[in-house]
């Protein structure tokens, strides 16, 4: 029986401790496993009661905090035994659970803000604003704590079968594209024409002759119409908090490789570009202000752990000063926000999803992803990035080294650290970009990879038919616009634009 120490001020949530306790103590599943604890329920003693709460901190496995709006009473050092509890358990690295009562707007004492900023710092937490909800969140908790722990066994999202698919229901030619790369990054044994039976079952995706959720996940010609909210939401802000007018918003979907992609690329579209000559290379070298790997390795990130059972999308919202990637779900609890920034283990949410973005070399390795997000940062002259849990897990890149953070207080507060790189950044329209890089008559796939765009249709819409139709690029073959041979050059109308980037970037 695992003991749970549940923490909150008392006066202000008698009735909640109360029914919480309750209902650990009346559910059929739950009771089995554990046992809450309430300071009130203890019978008087001699002990002080900082003593006594303290040691049943220290032997209990799980600790829940409810926190409000009060703080609750002060010792003579000006802190409330909540915090305290709190800070024990984290010494004592017992998991913390936390649930928090109402919004960010919500009206709170000086000392819960920064209390609920600190926790903020070390562990996910979840809000609520009845006791239903409250219920349901300590719930899934324990749910998922027994089923990390192994006191119970259920098969994830991530390795479901899915009843309503069929093996019509894949692309084969994205399964063939997927071999091809997995070949070349990862020397995966099968080729293209091994049966697509004998791949699926290799990559675990197929089970009974029923495929598994990631395998639509991975390979669906319509993702979306087994899992509509698994897609990227990406919208762009001039300032730095979100305000209408949205200058530009798009949803992506399609397959995890596909919805990655696009989200990447839209994140270069709205950031600086700097761009050097071909003196030591034919092509044309560029250089985004946040490097595109890490930008990949966040979005990477939010593909592969998010919760796919989740009713909310991944976010990407790009500011002024920053970009912030949301995706539903949280740190496993093996991990804290302090261990992303260390060398950690890998603890896939969707283990099956991850492989295959492993296969592919969209993951590197295991456990890495975040340190070398942090590594890249670094070199390039940017602040670190930040890594929270308000709802959901959320990763803030920094832009210009221009740090700003929001606390659930609402207040902003900032730090300007330095531009280190020496170079010069502009902030071109997208078809600009491609006036800035087109040397001579080039292939479209050329251009495309000297911007280090993935998405041919990204490519295509956003950069190159905007040039033409803007008269700022020109085929070489116009009557032949699907030529194998088919290349692009600037027009007169191009290259005078492209004489004023130049100079600009001097």
């Amino acid at each position: 029986m695992e003991k749970i120490f549940i923490s909150s001020v008392q006066k202000e949530f008698t009735n909640e401790r109360k029914a919480v306790a309750a209902y650990i103590r009346e559910d059929p599943l739950l009771s089995t496993f554990f046992e809450p604890f309430l300071f009130e329920e203890i019978p008087a003693t001699t002990v002080k009661p900082d003593a006594v709460y303290l040691e049943q901190v220290r032997c209990s496995r799980i600790y829940i905090a409810l926190l409000g709006i009060d703080y609750g009473y002060e010792d003579a050092e000006g802190v409330s035994p909540t915090e305290r509890e709190y800070f024990f358990a984290k010494e004592a690295a017992i998991p913390r659970w936390i649930y928090i009562k109402g919004g960010s707007e919500t009206a709170r004492h000086p000392k819960q803000e920064k209390f609920i900023r600190l926790v903020g710092e070390d562990v996910s937490r979840k809000r609520w604003n009845d006791l239903d909800e409250l219920k349901k969140e300590i719930y899934r908790s324990c749910i998922l704590h027994l089923r990390q722990t192994g006191k119970i066994t259920t098969t994830d999202f991530d390795s479901s079968l899915n009843n309503d698919a069929t093996l019509d229901s894949l692309d084969v030619q994205k399964i063939a594209d997927f071999v091809n790369v997995a070949r070349e990054k990862r020397n995966f044994p099968f080729k293209t024409t091994t049966p697509l039976e004998q791949i699926l079952k290799h990559l675990h995706l197929l089970r009974n002759e029923k495929l598994t959720n990631s395998a639509l996940l991975a390979f669906g010609r319509d993702p979306q119409s087994f899992f509509p909210t698994a897609t990227i939401k990406c919208a762009h802000f001039h300032g730095y908090e979100i305000e209408k007018p949205i200058p530009d918003y798009k949803e992506f979907g399609g397959t995890v490789f596909e919805m990655a992609e696009k989200a990447v690329d839209f994140i270069l579209s709205k950031i600086s570009l700097s761009t050097g000559t071909r003196e030591k290379s034919n092509r044309v070298p560029t250089q985004y202000e946040i490097p595109r790997a890490v930008v990949a390795e966040a979005i990477i990130n939010a593909v592969a752990h998010r919760e796919y059972q989740s009713k909310g999308s991944i976010q990407v919202s790009v500011f002024k000063n920053r970009i912030e990637i949301q995706n539903p779900g949280n740190l496993p609890e093996e991990l804290s926000l302090a261990d992303l920034q260390i060398p950690h283990g890998s603890y896939p949410h969707n283990p099956l999803l991850a492989n295959c973005l492993f296969l592919t070399g969209d993951i590197e390795r295991y456990g890495t992803g975040t340190l070398e997000m942090c590594k890249l940062s670094e070199e390039q002259g940017l602040s670190t990035p930040l890594f929270s849990v308000p709802d959901g897990f959320k990763v803030s890149l920094w832009r210009e080294n221009e740090q700003v953070i929001k606390h659930d207080t609402g207040q902003v507060t900032g730090q300007v650290t330095g531009q280190v790189t020496g170079q010069v950044f502009l902030n071109l329209q997208p078809e600009e970009r491609i006036v800035a890089v087109v040397e001579g008559e080039m292939k479209n796939s050329d251009i495309q990879a000297i911007l280090q765009l993935k998405h041919r249709e990204s490519f295509r819409d956003i950069y190159l038919i905007p040039a033409i139709e803007q008269g700022l690029v020109e085929m070489t073959i116009p009557d032949k616009p699907n030529s194998s041979k088919q290349k692009y050059r600037l027009t007169e109308k191009g290259l005078k634009l492209k004489v004023e980037v130049l100079r600009e970037r001097k």
